[in-house]
């Protein structure tokens, strides 16, 4: 099983933003700080969710059962709906149904902020390197 925890860090809103994904599988541990661009809070976390999926398939990881937390309730919620009333979600919701075909079991879970510090930690420090 792989787990990825995905979370974002905007200043301002919108602002510069910066994500973190945190890879865990049996044999891997891998952190990554990943540049967003300006948007709001919202999109930096649905990007940076898409971001850490197409990273998944890209490093062919996407054949096992995949786990993927976020802290952020309107993109699990989005996800787990298959549908997004905000106009602005929506490109992000068909990039997801576009990737969830590449993946043989991929579970999409929502954990409170205070166990996501990992991916926090390197959102906040993507953030500095990239603004």
């Amino acid at each position: 099983m792989l787990r990825i925890y995905v979370d974002a860090a905007t200043k301002g809103n919108p602002g510069p933003s910066g994500g973190g994904i945190v890879l865990v599988g049996d044999s891997l541990h891998e952190q990554i700080h990943v540049p967003l661009g300006e948007c709001s809070n919202h999109e930096a976390e649905f990007k940076v969710f898409i971001k850490a999926l197409q990273l998944v398939v890209e490093k062919e990881l996407n054949n096992q059962t995949v786990l993927i937390h976020s802290d952020s309730k309107i993109v699990v919620q989005t996800i787990e709906k298959h549908h997004a009333k905000n106009p602005v979600f929506q490109p992000y919701l068909h990039d997801f149904l576009q990737l969830e075909s590449h993946f043989s079991l991929l579970l999409v879970k929502w954990l409170p902020e205070s166990q996501n510090k990992g991916a926090d930690t390197l959102a906040r420090q993507a953030l500095q390197k990239y603004q």
